[in-house]
């Protein structure tokens, strides 16, 4: 079902259309549908929609669109707009090395958790993750829910250089950094997979909406997870 969008302006140039203060599944889902639908309209001086946990941020030419005019039709596509099915997408797996240099606070991780390394690599390779948006970085997706038990925050103090391919836990999110870069979130693993390619169309592996499952691979804690290939 469809639920309403608030859509307000947010500078002169940029459309922000909100669905509530909630930041579950549906909620992202209705986003996903709404950017879609606003994509495939065409709408004339239209330049990027971009995606958030609950919103839809469009940006557009001020001199080349009427601002008010736009947000009338942003309002009544999101009334049309179809909620984007929660299941649709296939399941992308990433496999992971877990452990040791590839993921350095692993056992931090499971320190506080109050399990064995190969019990956290087992928790976060167990769910299919949904994609809510892409930030940060090109092609850098947050994904969620991790599960309670081993969703440690952020780090105090980030790391100045994490390696392309870092796979890391911030609270309930998780994600995979597709560059180096610095970063504040708990390095788990490390997988060898390109999330993002500039002579690949699209250039993101991922988008909001994708489902991913992280599978262990490799040697130490992934070899030694219980179903670990």
């Amino acid at each position: 079902m469809t639920r309403p969008a608030t859509v307000i302006h947010a500078g002169d140039s940029t459309l922000l259309a909100t669905y509530g203060d909630r930041i579950d599944p549906t909620v992202n889902a209705c986003a996903v549908g709404l950017a879609d639908a606003v994509r495939s309209a065409h709408l004339p001086g239209v330049r990027d929609v971009i995606v958030t946990y609950r919103s839809v941020a469009v940006s557009f030419d001020p001199l080349a669109v009427d601002a008010d005019r736009l947000a009338d039709q942003m309002r009544e596509i999101a009334t049309a707009a179809r909620q984007s099915p929660l299941d649709a997408e296939p399941i992308v797996e990433i496999p992971v090395r877990y452990g040791g240099a590839d993921g350095p606070d692993l056992a931090e991780v499971a320190r506080f958790a109050g399990c064995s390394e190969q019990e956290v690599v087992r928790r976060h390779g167990a769910p299919s993750y949904r994609v809510y948006m892409l930030g940060f970085m090109p092609g850098f997706a947050y994904m969620a829910p991790v599960e309670d038990r081993i969703a440690m925050p952020r780090r105090a103090t980030p790391r100045i250089r994490v390696p392309a391919g870092s796979v890391g836990i911030a609270g309930r999110q998780t994600g995979v950094y597709p560059g180096e870069s610095p970063g504040g979130w708990q390095l788990i693993g490390r997988t060898s997979i390109t999330l993002f390619a500039l002579d690949r169309d699209p250039p993101a592996l991922l988008r909001p909406g994708s489902r991913v499952r992280f599978v262990a691979v490799g040697s130490g804690a992934a070899a030694e997870a219980p179903g670990a290939p």
